[in-house]
């Protein structure tokens, strides 16, 4: 059947308005409280968690299990921290902060090709043709659903990159993806609110021919979708998007880099009620020139990683928001001809604190140069595995694939025993 666009409105802008829609993919539900009292209701009845996500690979044996002196250790030198162990020099703020942070050096991994690493990383499952997993912000999201019934705005969002999907849990539970500086893509919306509404009840009635005649989920998930979308472009909780409403003051202590804007919204997102918010760092890739651009990159991360867990902590936040540091895999600890580092998952480091979880520590040990774990692995599951622990998850969940198959929360992973 054949559906013609409404006079004045293009097919264009009739598929970018529903490809905007379909982004809105959070159970929101329309409430007259206000922000605040919305906000302290949400705070008292969940945690959240917050994902710093470095994609490309980043060197932990530079970061967080240096080895000065051996051949692979590389050109920085390692500081004391406010808790064990060291980490480089060029992370001071960070090494203050560690109080409340915990290093897992014990990471042991074999998924060392990004596309494949990034998904194993976020969902617990390696890469499988017949499922698509759910990666951890969509997980948060559906199984923390009836503790954010209040939340206007999506249970998941992804800050500056995307992330992994919802997989089988459905589109209900899909990042929703804003840039550093709170825009969300075809949002904005292009006429009054009354040719608004009637644009969306166009889409719902397409939405109901498809399920009618039983053309599968798609149409079921994008109707959900649609019943949001106008409350959501008008809800107060919108604000927490807002970044530039800080004083200048807060602006300056996050910094004013993409990733520095992207973890201030974090904690916006996290004091409206917010479970599970991703922020990306990208650039870690470093197969060459690997210290020259660590030398941009650190203090970078410093100065937005450090505010972000002091913020937390003086607003009262820290002890419900688990914090997780990490990457697809580490790097090589050899140095190779062009002075960087390549793909290593065998023996590398990830930071997590928050939630409970006790700061302070360095769980697991690497040997003299890095190139293998001493003690007891842990694995993405592993570590899945602790933050669903930390955030009140059941660890007997099971969910059903779109195939059919039971599926244990967290591939079945353990939690790892020194951050219970």
């Amino acid at each position: 059947m054949n559906f013609t666009t409404p006079h004045g409105m293009s097919r264009r802008h009739f598929m970018q308005h529903l490809a905007g829609a379909s982004a809105l993919a959070g159970p929101a539900l329309a409430l007259t409280h206000s922000l605040r009292a919305n906000a302290a209701e949400l705070k008292r009845n969940h945690k959240s968690c917050i994902l710093l996500w470095m994609g490309g690979g980043p060197p932990t044996i530079d970061m967080w299990d240096m080895k000065p002196g051996a051949a692979t250790g590389g050109k920085f030198k390692p500081i004391s921290t406010a808790g064990e162990g060291q980490i480089n020099e060029l992370l001071p703020q960070v090494a203050q902060q560690m109080k409340h942070l915990s290093i897992v050096r014990s990471m042991s991994t074999r998924e060392a090709d990004h596309t494949r690493g990034t998904y194993y990383l976020h969902t617990g499952f390696v890469p499988n043709p017949n499922v698509i997993h759910p990666g951890y912000g969509s997980v948060v999201a559906h199984e923390l659903a009836a503790k954010t019934a209040g939340l206007e705005i999506p249970p998941f969002v992804s800050v500056g990159g995307g992330s992994e999907g919802p997989g089988f849990l459905g589109m209900g539970y899909a990042p929703f993806q804003v840039d550093s500086n709170g825009r969300v893509r075809n949002l904005d919306a292009p006429a009054e609110k009354g040719r608004m509404r009637d644009r969306m009840e166009l889409l719902g009635m397409l939405e109901r021919r498809f399920i009618d005649q039983n053309r599968g989920s798609a149409a079921g998930e994008h109707a959900k979708v649609l019943r949001n979308t106008i409350d959501l472009m008008s809800s107060q909780q919108m604000e927490a998007f807002k970044v530039d409403s800080e004083p200048q003051a807060m602006k300056d202590r996050y910094g004013t880099s993409g990733f520095g804007r992207g973890c201030l919204m974090a904690r916006r997102l996290v004091e409206t009620g917010v479970p599970f918010v991703e922020v990306s760092m990208g650039g870690w890739d470093l197969h060459q020139n690997c210290f020259t651009t660590l030398e941009q990159k650190l203090p970078e991360l410093d100065k937005a990683m450090s505010a972000l867990v002091e913020d937390l902590d003086e607003r009262g936040l820290l002890d419900d928001t688990v914090i997780l540091w990490m990457g697809e895999f580490g790097r090589t600890p050899r140095i190779n001809e062009t002075a960087g580092r390549d793909h290593w998952a065998r023996s590398w480091s990830v930071v997590i604190g928050g939630g409970g979880i006790p700061g302070g520590k360095v769980i697991g040990a690497t040997n003299e140069d890095g190139t293998a774990v001493t003690t007891e692995p842990y694995s993405s599951e592993d570590l899945m595995a602790t933050v669903c622990r930390a955030m009140g998850i059941s660890l007997e969940t099971v969910f059903t694939a779109s195939n059919g198959r039971p599926m244990k929360i967290a591939n079945g992973g353990k939690v790892i025993s020194e951050l219970v």
